[in-house]
């Protein structure tokens, strides 16, 4: 028997499993996959060829988890991309983003935006400052009962406020609108020029099925600034060998502090035994007893498919049937024979920009325009790519020569309208995005000698991702902090006494953070001293 039992072996169940293992408790972590990793993971999908096959950059990874975890001595490294971003526009111009020129580069479309950018990065950098020290605390939760059961959380709200007040009342306000207004509403606030807002608009729209006019969408650009690589905050990285390498750190760790993690293994039901979690029983047919039971699944996942109906409140279950889920992602992998030489900036030696996060999305209105196609057609006839080639930083990953490069694209309804399957229409879609891809850079296309695909139906049944969700759920005002995934469960724990939560699906969110797999261990640990 063990003392916990976690499901799932994506990185935040592997983070709690090695937090709570370093306490001194017996885990066992169950995996339904062959591999660790969940949607972190690297594999070779074309002859000589590995990426990173959904999850594909790093940038939220938590600092505090890097370094209890040891993840650098159990082999991980990351570097730092070249430039932030990189943006070809039709008319063959381009912007850059990051290495110290992005205010030069603002200038050559608006002296007003060049001259803005400091003090637009200073605004967002004070609030990202609060919001990330947040990310790894649990938030105050929604009670019922008297003063004597409310006090804690009071506290937690105090505690919060003091939080918030160096920003000062102009900050607080500030922080309301981003939680409130759309990117696009936000951005125009601050800059005039259409490819300047589109690059900062971008990060509004990633794992967000909507339109940058959707009110809320603010939030979702802020959420991308919370990380940093190597101490430097706001960059992004790249794993070397892909995100796998992750994971895989994250599980030698694991084994290292003797968790048991066993793939290949997934689980049918959890046991519930009067009113608490008693253990689990595989898909093999197998009882596994232990005294905590910890999903790093998706809520829905958890509750509508594991967890016997009957012993949920009535109205949790109506609430989970309504957890908003669905990124709009599709989601592809390619081997590449050559760089892509760009119109913009023509050349097929490794520059920056290759080195770059290469957004094919020209202006918020054409953002507008491909969630408004995918709503009516299922996806965008002019979709939204960002393209990266971590073969250009790791040479690991792809023959001499040769490249791979990850292909995030938005907007793609995660059910299509027509009632059609994804399956009828992947391959279809696979190849407007390449023909998107190849309209920027116009040797694509004839360079791509293997692709990996992933729609939002495959990235479901694969990774667990119901409606292709990256989040485990859409980060809306209602899906948020002590709302996530509901009022009165913020805390990690369930109302089945002994169930927990440490996914995605909880705060702070989405993206390979490893916060809530720390912030649930840091809970489940407070009920054992109990």
């Amino acid at each position: 028997m063990s003392d916990v039992i976690v499901i799932g072996a994506g990185h935040n169940g592997l983070v709690c499993a090695a937090y709570l293992a370093a306490a001194g408790l017996k885990v066992t972590v169950l995996e339904r996959r062959d591999v660790v990793g969940g949607a972190a993971v690297t594999e070779e999908f074309h002859p000589g060829f590995r990426n990173s096959v959904a999850s594909y950059t790093v940038s939220l990874l938590q600092p505090k988890v890097i370094a209890d975890l040891q993840l650098h001595q159990h082999g991980l490294r990351i570097v730092e991309r070249p430039l932030a971003n990189f943006l070809p526009l039709p008319d063959d111009r381009y912007l850059k983003v990051g290495g110290g020129r992005t205010a030069s580069e603002f200038a050559r479309f608006s002296r007003r935006d060049g001259e803005r950018l400091a003090a637009y990065g200073e605004r967002l950098d004070a609030i990202a400052d609060v919001l990330r020290a947040l990310v790894m605390e649990t938030p105050p939760n929604v009670v019922e009962g008297g003063w004597l059961q409310a006090l804690p959380q009071l506290l937690k709200s105090a505690k919060l406020a003091r939080r918030l007040r160096p920003l000062g009342l102009d900050g607080q306000r500030e922080l309301l609108d981003l939680f409130t207004l759309s990117a696009a509403e936000y951005l125009e606030r601050w800059f005039e020029s259409d490819p300047v807002k589109a690059v900062f608009g971008f990060d509004g729209i990633v794992g967000h099925y909507a339109s940058p006019y959707t009110p809320g969408s603010a939030y979702v650009l802020l959420h991308h600034v919370f990380g940093e690589v190597n101490g430097r905050k706001g960059a992004w990285g790249h794993a070397i060998g892909g995100m796998g390498a992750i994971t895989r750190a994250m599980a030698r760790c694991c084994v290292a502090r003797g968790v048991d993690i066993r793939t290949g293994t997934g689980v049918r039901e959890v046991i519930v035994e009067r009113g608490r979690a008693t253990g689990v029983v595989t898909a093999g047919g197998e009882t596994l007893r232990a005294s905590r039971v910890v999903s790093n699944l998706n809520p829905r996942l958890l509750f509508e498919q594991l967890v016997d109906p009957a012993v949920l409140p009535a109205d949790f279950r109506v609430r989970i049937g309504q957890w908003k889920c669905g990124s709009g992602t599709f989601r592809m992998n390619v081997a590449l024979s050559e760089l892509p030489d760009f119109r913009a900036l023509p050349g097929k030696v490794a520059a920056e920009h290759h080195g770059s996060g290469i957004i094919m999305a020209p202006s918020l209105d054409y953002m507008d325009r491909a969630y408004l196609d995918a709503r009516a057609h299922g996806w965008s006839r002019q979709p939204i790519v960002e393209m990266l080639i971590p073969s250009t930083l790791d040479d690991s990953l792809a023959p001499p020569g040769a490249h791979v490069a990850s292909l995030f694209c938005q907007q793609f309804a995660p059910q299509l309208p027509d009632g059609s399957s994804w399956d009828d229409h992947r391959e279809a879609v696979a190849d407007l995005i390449i023909d998107t891809v190849n309209d920027y850079a116009p040797n694509f296309r004839a360079s791509v000698i293997g692709r990996q695909i992933n729609s939002p139906l495959d990235l479901e049944r694969t990774f667990g991702l119901v409606g292709g969700d990256i989040f485990h759920g859409a980060l809306s005002l209602n899906q948020l902090f002590s709302a996530r995934p509901m009022l009165g469960h913020a805390d990690y724990r369930t109302p089945i006494a002994g169930l927990y939560q440490c996914g995605a699906g909880t705060h702070p969110g989405g993206g390979v953070t490893g916060a809530p797999g720390h912030n649930a261990a840091r809970e489940i640990l407070r009920d054992r001293r109990r």
